[in-house]
């Protein structure tokens, strides 16, 4: 005999209604493990100290839900399946150099200009959620 049960506060729906949805998620956080474990070094702790550890660990979990806030509100659509690495490859990490010329400073970045448009879009998405 099996027995199966599912906590939930969501009391407007049915319980085959609960039990689709819950299913439905089946499988998911196996992924978010390797993505915290793999790309946001989660898998290795840092020290002998478990508040230390603790607190890496929370970090990592943080900027998972910042990248998936990012990706879903902010991002171009085939950005949604990318990995961290792919989007600290194409956004994060983009060399720039600071310029002072004519008291001014510039800031070059080595992108394409569509790519900053994405990038400005994105920020003008981001203060319109704020």
């Amino acid at each position: 005999m099996k027995h199966f049960a599912v906590v939930t506060n969501i009391r407007a729906w049915k319980a085959s209604r609960l039990i689709e949805w819950h299913r439905e998620k089946a499988g998911t956080i196996e992924g978010v493990h390797d993505v915290l474990k793999n790309e946001l070094a989660a898998g290795v702790m840092p020290s002998k100290y478990f508040g230390t550890n603790a607190a890496w660990l929370r970090l990592a979990v943080i900027a998972h839900n910042v990248m998936t806030a990012l990706k879903n509100l902010a991002l171009p659509a085939e950005l949604l399946t990318a990995r961290p690495k792919r989007l600290r490859f194409l956004i994060f990490d983009t060399p720039g150099r600071l310029v002072h010329h004519a008291r001014r400073m510039v800031l070059r970045l080595a992108t394409t200009a569509a790519r900053l448009a994405e990038w400005l879009e994105a920020l003008r998405l981001l203060a319109l959620r704020v």
